[in-house]
């Protein structure tokens, strides 16, 4: 019997039919395209043991000036830097009482709960405060107990709120009928930066959620509170400056350590006019200005501390502390006019990107006396998410409302042929987490996003520039850095940070569900039922070549739309050199599957890339 050589057309296509899309790939999972062919992702490997706190939205990798590799977590409780396997807590306190403002009542005997009454303390339940120079209340809530980091349980009212009482190791301590103080005169509380949304909740307001509510012109201001907890982040030389969306503008100096917090800007010695507010930070590459976007504006002598949704702000050239617009420095503001809001920048070469809900601008260095000049690049092309755009060594590359875009110069839509599967099945309410991400060891740029039945993220879209390819999966991560800090690329899910593309395993674990599927083939366009009854597998092993096995499965059906049914799966290792299987069906459909699961010993870390497969197949008349 003859053989049919099979090498199906690289990347996904989802825009037709699984019928009308013979010869090419209908779906996959934890697959990408090299060279045209299919092969398994790589694997992944917690980078720390150590957890932290909260969902983590925003990466950041850097050097000091002595070689030390330092790492920015944003997460919407706490800002973090990892050093070495230590997660060091550099989060903002945004306000510290005066001592004795603060005291402490017990609930109930042989209960954790504490009273904490503070007149309008402007806290929110999960916000953090350290308690210090407390006095014990007697019996079991020692001053030891008191005089740490505490979680915010409930909110009472404007002046009070509740804590679950804790020993310093982090174990409940049970109020007893001695515990009758109110921790004295001295204490004191640092209330950090107020913790951020976890789900997007829209406000009402033209400007407020993905495209505007309400009607033309009303207004909700963009506040920290009302944000998505998004962190963004830059480094000023080896210092970093950060800004949680909607709120203040800090400075972390690397030669104080990872043992001190980051501090607001615009109380620092010598600052002038420092915005207290803001959307976003960058510093541009070249020129060292540090910029604001969505700062607030001056009025008179000060800033009005509400966001400008469409100003820009930027700083006196190397000198992060003088905002004020002179004629002696190169500080000043843009205000931009398509759109209603920034929604995210990028810097890109010799230009920062700027876009609005509507528009892309291009914001140039150009000297005294203007410092930024700004070009209206597209009106139409908004950008869906903050951190929805990312720049490669192929251009920038961005998700829109309806469509993905790339810009070098110029702005172009990009063909893709999953646009569909993408656009129809997503969450819109929770579009704001969606990020973009760069693995530029596989020429990739892509997007995770939640889809239409999860408020979290849940599957990605990646697009293999180089090869002009689109393909999919199911995969949660929250954000994602690419390699070069470090070696691998490093990502966040359920509060541990990961290194990507480590071997072919899921942290030690086989990865499961692991696939790529064609669309269906037939004989004489399906006027003749196919008969096969052998297969030639061309599978390369690129890890555990001596017990790795993948599954070659053969599944039919006899009209469009019918249910698929599994006709023969055969389990495929290194030394296989054929395999006997008999299916019979008008159109028949090719699937590769990983086999990793603790059923088959020995088969896992399995790394794989499909050739050229042959198939016997013959005319089995009809039926």
């Amino acid at each position: 019997m003859p053989l049919s050589k099979f090498v199906f057309k690289p990347g996904i296509m989802r825009e037709g039919t699984d019928y009308d899309n013979e010869g090419g790939w209908f779906d996959a999972n934890l697959v990408r395209f090299k060279a045209g062919r299919p092969q398994k992702i790589g694997g992944w490997q917690k980078d720390n043991l150590n957890t932290f706190l909260g969902t983590c939205r925003a990466l950041h990798g850097w050097l000091t000036l002595a070689g030390t590799k330092l790492l920015g977590l944003g997460t919407n409780k706490k800002y973090y830097i990892e050093e070495g396997t230590t997660f060091a807590d550099i989060t903002p306190v945004r306000s510290t009482t005066g001592a004795g403002d603060v005291t402490f009542a017990k609930v109930g005997n042989g209960d954790a709960t504490l009273t904490v009454s503070d007149t309008a303390h402007g806290a929110v339940v999960g916000d953090f405060v350290t308690y210090s120079g407390a006095a014990s209340l007697g019996g079991n809530i020692v001053a030891a107990v008191l005089n740490q980091e505490y979680e915010i349980a409930t909110i009472v009212n404007a002046n009070s709120y509740t804590i679950e009482a804790k020993d310093t190791s982090g174990d409940t301590v049970l109020a007893a009928a001695g515990d009758s103080g109110n921790g004295g005169s001295s204490t004191v509380g640092a209330y950090q930066v107020t913790t951020g949304l976890d789900i997007y909740v829209q406000s009402t307001g033209w400007g407020v959620g993905l495209w505007g509510d309400s009607t033309w012109g009303s207004t909700t201001a963009l506040t920290l509170g009302n944000q998505l907890r998004l962190w963004s982040h830059d480094n000023f030389g080896e210092d970093l400056i950060i800004n949680p969306r909607g709120g203040g503008v800090y400075y972390w100096d690397a030669t104080n350590g990872i043992t001190t917090r980051a501090n607001n800007l615009s109380t620092q010695s010598g600052a002038n006019l420092v915005p207290t507010v803001g959307l976003q930070v960058l510093v541009s590459e070249t020129d060292r200005h540090v910029i604001v976007l969505g700062s607030d504006a001056i009025v008179g002598s000060s800033r009005t501390g509400s966001v400008d949704p469409m100003l820009i702000a930027f700083s006196d050239q190397e000198n992060p502390l003088d905002f004020e617009p002179a004629t002696t420095n190169t500080a000043g503001s843009l205000r931009l006019s398509e759109g209603s809001q920034i929604i995210g920048g990028v810097k890109a070469r010799q230009e920062v990107l700027i876009w609005t809900d509507t528009a892309l601008y291009s914001m140039q260095f150009i000297g005294p006396p203007y410092t930024f000049g700004l070009n209206l690049i597209n009106d139409g092309s908004g950008l869906i998410s903050p951190k929805g755009a990312i720049s490669s060594s192929n251009g920038v590359y961005w998700m829109g409302y309806d469509s993905f875009y790339v810009y070098n110069g110029a702005v172009q839509k990009i063909s893709c042929s999953v646009l569909s599967y993408v656009f129809d099945d997503f969450n819109v309410s929770q579009a704001f987490k969606i990020f973009a991400y760069n693995n530029s060891e596989f020429n990739e740029v892509g997007w995770f996003y939640p889809s239409a039945s999860s408020d979290d993220i849940d599957r990605y879209v990646v697009y293999n520039y180089a090869e002009q390819v689109w393909t999919i999966g199911q995969l949660n991560r929250t954000a994602w850095l690419d390699s070069g800090v470090e070696n691998y690329p490093r990502a966040t899910t359920e509060n541990y940070l990961y290194e990507q593309e480590f071997g072919y395993d899921n942290d030690g674990s086989p990865m499961t569900n692991v696939f790529i599927e064609s669309s269906d083939f037939d004989i004489g366009d399906g006027e003749s039922f196919a008969f096969i009854n052998r297969i030639i597998p061309d599978i390369k092993f690129l890890s555990n070549t001596s017990g790795g096995k993948v599954n070659l499965v053969l599944k039919t059906r006899d009209f469009p739309g019918e249910s698929l049914t599994t006709a023969s799966t055969s389990q495929i290792a290194a030394s296989t050199s054929k395999a006997d299987i008999r299916a019979r069906a008008r159109q028949i459909i090719l699937r590769l599957e990983s086999d990793d699961d603790a059923a088959n010993a020995g088969n896992d870390n399995v790394g794989w890339r499909l050739g050229a497969t042959r198939m016997d197949v013959k005319s089995d008349g009809r039926r």
